[in-house]
């Protein structure tokens, strides 16, 4: 899983010293028997703090199976730098070794230039796997799947199928094989057998009798990854079949690709504000401006309440400034929630009651923290009281507006990530300013009139 680096303790950084000391020394076959105890996962994470020249030696010391895994787990330019500074004999050596979707994540990521003179290295039969792998729209379950897969024939007894899949699966294969497929002679899917089931079995029982159909769980290779994500969560999968429309099977995926692949599309709508173009962000930076010229308009309506008690302008940056956090956190939350699943239009009406039943609790709890703020800072309890109820109703409408600009965007077609977190804010400053005002009328005598 590409990029798809663990969140662990720096090991890298506790080798470095030694590995510093060995290539110094030029101490080669030292340096490859430290090299032995490191993670690839744990190598290619600590690749940062590598020198340029270091890296290349230290890859070319790794086996080729370990370096196939460190070069997966790069990003994109030191990918790049690796490549470059390998004789072609080992370019050919690593890519023709990389699983089947990674190396086509990599054709894909290429510049075209670069691709192109790459395919010369590439050997023939697997050249024609990854062209077909590469011809799969991105976000698809084709572009997602391994085509790295045995196939089993229903006449097969398990001792067969279990030779089968040693002699077929290559000594790099590093896929999860938690299940094994059945096909008829033209290759379409017809069963599917637990791997421990096969492994338990009987050896002269025959495959047509252990596969299940009733229960098989197939997807089309076009089908949205979103919604393959869903469906491994729905049956609670650990891998699946892909298919093309004759039902030919094509390859498989696993609850790996499928985390990896989520983490990712998640992140990129969270953060898909920042990459926006120019135009696109400015165009949304003079609307919202134009709607914060509400903010001042408020407080110039309201000049008269500032004037009698000056203490109201000390808790206005507070209020607006927990206002928005709390808008902030319910957007993210439910944009989140859009980008895996887990919020649709099915369930949508249970998540906006929970949201709302965590929204009035946590406004009396940012209500009461913020009352205890006025009463000491002003020693003042009608004050304090505007303060704390003012909290409570700011949050309240803060996390009203995170949980529904996200749905409504997602309705009409626009992205959530676009609206939520700036026009949250935006309301939060105009409309908290004139609940403020309002509360403080209500509570305190100097400004009722």
């Amino acid at each position: 899983m590409k990029n798809n680096l663990r969140k662990r303790i720096d090991v890298f950084a506790l080798f470095l010293p030694e590995i510093k000391e060995l290539l110094q020394a030029k101490d080669f076959n030292g340096l490859k028997a430290s090299l032995k105890n490191i993670h690839s996962i744990d190598l290619a994470e600590g690749w940062k703090y590598l020198e340029p020249q270091e890296k290349i030696i230290i890859f070319k010391l790794l086996s080729i199976k370990k370096s196939v895994e460190v070069f997966e787990n790069l990003r994109l330019p030191e990918q790049n730098y690796v490549l470059n500074n390998l004789d072609n004999a080992e370019v050919s050596q690593i890519i023709n070794t990389m699983a089947p979707d990674e190396r086509a994540d990599l054709f894909k990521e290429l510049p075209d230039k670069v691709s192109k003179k790459l395919f010369s290295l590439v050997s023939k039969e697997k050249e024609q796997d990854l062209r077909k792998l590469l011809v799969y729209k991105e976000g698809t379950a084709g572009s997602l799947m391994t085509t790295e897969l045995v196939e089993l024939k229903k006449e097969m007894n398990a001792r067969q199928a279990i030779l089968s899949i040693q002699e077929n699966l290559r000594a790099e294969y590093r896929e999860n094989i938690y299940s094994v497929f059945v096909t008829d002679e033209n290759h379409k899917l017809i069963g599917v057998i637990a791997l421990q089931d096969l492994l338990k079995a009987p050896p002269d029982i025959v495959i047509k009798e252990m596969m299940s159909s009733a229960g098989l769980i197939k997807i089309d290779v076009n089908t949205d990854a979103k919604e393959v994500a869903g469906l491994f969560k729905k049956y609670d999968l650990t891998d699946a079949p892909i298919v093309n429309k004759e039902n030919v099977l094509v390859g498989i995926i696993t609850v790996d690709d499928i985390v990896a692949t989520m983490e990712k599309e998640t992140t990129k709508e969270i953060y898909e504000i920042g990459k926006m173009s120019a135009e696109r962000r400015a165009g949304w930076l003079v609307l919202l401006l134009i709607f914060d010229f509400l903010t001042g308009t408020v407080l110039k309506n309201f000049e008269h309440f500032l004037s009698s008690v000056v203490a109201l302008a000390f808790f206005i940056p507070m209020l607006l400034d927990t206002g928005g956090n709390a808008g902030a956190q319910t957007s993210i939350t439910i944009i989140r929630g859009l980008a895996t699943g887990d919020v649709n239009l099915k369930n949508v009406f249970k998540i906006v009651k929970l949201e709302f039943t965590s929204a009035l609790l946590m406004g009396l709890i940012v209500g009461g923290v913020a009352f205890g703020r006025a009463f000491l800072l002003q020693k003042d309890f009608m004050l304090a009281i505007v303060v704390g109820l003012t909290m409570l109703f700011i949050a309240i409408l803060a996390i009203a507006t995170g949980i529904f600009l996200p749905l409504f965007s997602k309705r009409v077609g626009l992205d959530p990530a676009v609206l939520a977190g700036p026009i949250t804010t935006s309301v939060v400053d105009v409309f908290g300013l004139i609940i403020y005002f309002k509360v403080a009328q209500m509570f305190i005598p100097a400004l009722r009139f």
